[in-house]
């Protein structure tokens, strides 16, 4: 009974994000050329046309191609606002471009995420996320039981409940296994 899950950024988008660069697509279709044998259950990805691209390239490459979904779980969201004393220098001013709703819906997303993205499944299953920055670091976060913010930690803020126990108090298969893809040339 596992997940193992593949996370990866969508690759280099136009200035505009609209789309894939020549560049972009072409790292999209290394993605899938060097996924090529992996017998994914399905692709989840982000719905913003950035993300999408990226995943029906990776789709193409792939020997058994499986079911693609777009989730906006998988969307481009601040999954953890952090408070005045957590923040880093020049977190305030990158927060400024992002509405309130927005930073309001983000954490309640990203707890959403990782319960539909990392949460065990009957069966040894493998699933690709193609997502956006703020996620992938997240799911990252997580799986490593770090700290939400960069920052400080603000005393006066309890701490989130923990989505597992600790690592060290789960059975081996449940740790989760975190592998580096390093990048392709080309």
């Amino acid at each position: 009974m596992s997940r193992l899950l593949y996370v990866a950024r969508h690759a280099e988008a136009l200035p505009d994000e609209t789309g894939l660069t020549d560049r972009g697509r072409h790292q999209a279709v290394l993605l899938g050329q060097r996924l090529r044998d992996v017998s994914f259950t399905t692709i989840h990805h982000s719905p913003l046309p950035r993300a999408a691209e990226t995943a029906g390239l990776v789709h193409q490459q792939l020997t058994v191609p499986p079911p693609l979904t777009a989730s906006e779980l998988a969307g481009d969201y601040v999954p953890y606002v952090p408070s005045e004393t957590e923040m880093f220098p020049g977190a305030a001013e990158f927060l400024q471009q992002f509405t309130a709703e927005e930073l309001a819906q983000g954490p309640h997303l990203a707890r959403q995420a990782l319960a539909k993205f990392t949460d065990p499944t009957a069966g040894e299953q493998h699933h690709l996320l193609i997502t956006h920055n703020f996620l992938v670091a997240w799911l990252i976060r997580d799986a490593l039981d770090a700290q939400p913010s960069r920052g400080t930690p603000d005393p006066q803020r309890p701490e989130p409940p923990p989505t597992r126990p600790p690592l060290d108090r789960l059975p081996a298969e449940a740790v989760p296994l975190i592998e580096i893809i390093q990048p392709l040339a080309g």
